[in-house]
């Protein structure tokens, strides 16, 4: 993620729309067997040539985080624009790929939109990017371009113990932070984290938790869901009130280079929102 923004650092209470996700590659129980065998236990100390993927990703899924940077006074016709680029490649049964969601910067660089894609590992995000190119699909991703000032993709990986969460609407704003790690660091603050993130579960259910594999590297992104920022800051004060958490902090923030908090709004076409 190339965005850059200093930071300040639940289920939710209103009511969820009720989804049958056992035909949803997000979380089904395919995906969980598919790519829970790629973990192994970070306590214990990998072989030196182990790669640190395979210790701490789900192995099945590459996700795509796409960020555009939106000229102020056309984001009502890319929003227009986008929507039929992201929903028509969505709905191609041919592409294999899905859109875990979208959504507009609220706090955070202005103007700015990220899109989150999933692909089956590294072998089909080649097979779709080229089937986009060559297809209906390309004329629209087109339209959206005179509407972007820039944009970046970054390739992440999915941490196995907190797979993405399956489409619904719960509605509220998201939070995206990302951190920098200093290199090296990655295996030592994904098993902090671990241990820590079951003091966050009994206030809040996570989105998600990726790293960084192609793109700036040495990342990590983690995403939470709250009906409003006032809800967040509850949330978050009920989570320094459990053992684990402040170590928890305290440990992952000496392995980060810096820190950036991203609160969105999701885009009507979003599966997460």
């Amino acid at each position: 993620m190339m965005l850059r923004v200093p930071t300040s650092k639940f289920i939710p209470s209103f009511s969820r729309r009720a989804i049958s996700v056992q035909s949803l590659l997000h979380g089904s129980p395919e995906a969980k067997k598919a790519g829970e065998i790629e973990v192994q236990q970070t306590c214990c100390k990998p072989h030196r040539h182990t790669k640190h993927s395979r210790l701490v990703g789900r192995g099945k899924y590459v996700h795509g985080f796409e960020v555009h940077r939106v000229k102020p006074d056309k984001r009502k016709e890319y929003q227009e624009a986008a929507e039929r680029y992201y929903v028509g490649i969505k709905d191609d049964p041919k592409l294999h790929v899905k859109l875990t969601g979208s959504w507009e910067t609220v706090v955070g660089e202005q103007d700015a939109f990220f899109h989150i894609l999933e692909y089956e590992n590294y072998g089909g995000y080649d097979k779709t990017t080229q089937l986009i190119r060559t297809s209906e699909h390309w004329k629209a991703f087109e339209d959206m371009l005179p509407y972007v000032n820039s944009r970046t993709l970054q390739l992440n990986q999915e941490f196995a113990f907190l797979p993405t969460a399956p489409p619904h609407a719960q509605g509220g704003i998201f939070e995206l932070r990302t951190y920098q790690l200093v290199p090296g660091t990655l295996l030592e603050w994904e098993h902090t984290w671990r241990r820590g993130i079951e003091a966050r579960r009994k206030f809040v259910a996570p989105v998600g938790a990726w790293f960084s594999q192609v793109g700036r590297l040495h990342q990590v992104h983690h995403m939470w869901q709250y009906s409003n920022l006032e809800s967040r800051k509850e949330t978050r004060e009920q989570a320094w009130q459990i053992d684990g958490w402040a170590e928890t902090v305290d440990k992952t923030s000496q392995l980060a280079k810096y820190m950036d908090s991203f609160v969105l709004s999701p885009l009507s076409f979003s599966p997460l929102k």
